[in-house]
C-alpha cells in the first residue's frame, strides 16, 4: 500500500510557496503527494525532479468544464475536452505522475435537468477512448472519478464509473474509488467495492464532511473490510478540502473551518490509514 495527500487542500497549483509543505508531508511519512494538473504551462519536468529529491512519488488531478465538457453535444467542445485531458497527461508524464484521476469525464458542476442521455453517454466514451489512447503512450493510468449528483450527472456510483471504463475498453483506462461520493449514493458500500475491484486503480479516503478521515460518520470498517477482502493495494489519497482556494471552496461547498491546521489533519490521517490497514493487511 502507498498513501498520499491530495494537495487540493493547500493550493490548485505548484508554487514556491509549496516547498515547506511537501518537505513537511515527506517527514510526517507520505509516500507521494496527488498533484493538482489544472495549470499546464507550468514546467512539471521541473517539479518532478523537486519531488524526486523530496522523496515524493505523485499521482495527479483535473477536471473539466462547461468550456471543454466531453460530452457536449458541440463536437468543438468535446474536441477541447479531449485536448485538454491530453495536455494534463504530457504534464503527469513530465512529473513522473503514474495516475490521474478526477472527474474529467464531463463537466464538474454542469447539470443538464436530467440524467446523462445515451448520446452523453456514447460522447463521454468515445471521448475517454481518445485519452485513453494518448495515456497509454504516455504510460499513464486514467482512474475515472464518480462524483455525487450534486456535483455532476454522469457518473454518480461506482458501478457507473465501471460500466463506463469497460466500454471505453482500454488497458490504461480504470476508475477510483471514493468514500466520500460512495457515502452519499451508495445503497451498499461492501457491494460497491466488490462490483468495481476488477477495475478499480486507486482510492480516495474523504471523511463525510471533507476534514479528517476518522473524525466523521463515514463507515470506515465496512471501507477497509472490503478493500482488504478484494486485494486493493494500491494508492490510499487523503481528498480532504479546507478554505484555502474560494474557487474550490465555492466547488465543494465548505463554508467553515474543521480542522485544526492542514499539517494537524495530514498527521491524523497518516496515522488512521496506517492503523486501518495494519489490522487488515499485516503479513
Amino acid at each position: 500500500m502507498k498513501f498520499g495527500m491530495n494537495l487540493l487542500l493547500w493550493t490548485g497549483e505548484l508554487s514556491e510557496a509549496m516547498l515547506p509543505v511537501l518537505e513537511s508531508l515527506k517527514e510526517i511519512g507520505f509516500d507521494g503527494v496527488e498533484l493538482p494538473v489544472f495549470n499546464t504551462d507550468l514546467n512539471y519536468h521541473e517539479w518532478g525532479q523537486r519531488l524526486d529529491d523530496i522523496g515524493l512519488e505523485r499521482t495527479a488531478v483535473t477536471v473539466r468544464g462547461e468550456e471543454d465538457n466531453p460530452i457536449s453535444g458541440d463536437t468543438a467542445v468535446r474536441s477541447r475536452g479531449v485536448e485538454a485531458t491530453k495536455r494534463a497527461l504530457d504534464c503527469c508524464q513530465a512529473v513522473g505522475a503514474t495516475h490521474l484521476v478526477g472527474p474529467y469525464h464531463s463537466a464538474l458542476g454542469v447539470f443538464s435537468g436530467q440524467g446523462p442521455t445515451s448520446s452523453e453517454w456514447s460522447c463521454g466514451v468515445d471521448s475517454m477512448r481518445q485519452v485513453a489512447e494518448h495515456a497509454g503512450q504516455v504510460n499513464v493510468v486514467l482512474a475515472v472519478e464518480c462524483l455525487n449528483r450534486f456535483e455532476t450527472y454522469l457518473l454518480n456510483t461506482h458501478a457507473d464509473s465501471a460500466r463506463f471504463v469497460k466500454e471505453v475498453d482500454h488497458s490504461h483506462c480504470r476508475m477510483m474509488y471514493d468514500t466520500f461520493h460512495a457515502n452519499i449514493e451508495e445503497k451498499n458500500i461492501a457491494e460497491a467495492i466488490r462490483g468495481c475491484a476488477d477495475v478499480c486503480a486507486h482510492v480516495h479516503i474523504s471523511e463525510n464532511d471533507r476534514s479528517t478521515p476518522g473524525q466523521g460518520n463515514v463507515n470506515w470498517s465496512e471501507n477497509f473490510d472490503t478493500l482488504h477482502e478484494v486485494g486493493y493495494d494500491g494508492w490510499m489519497v487523503v481528498e480532504a478540502f479546507g478554505l484555502a482556494l474560494p474557487e474550490l471552496a465555492a466547488a465543494t461547498k465548505i463554508w467553515r473551518r474543521m480542522y485544526e491546521s492542514e499539517e494537524q489533519l495530514s498527521r491524523d490521517a497518516l496515522a488512521f490509514m496506517k492503523a486501518e490497514t495494519a489490522k487488515r493487511w499485516s503479513v
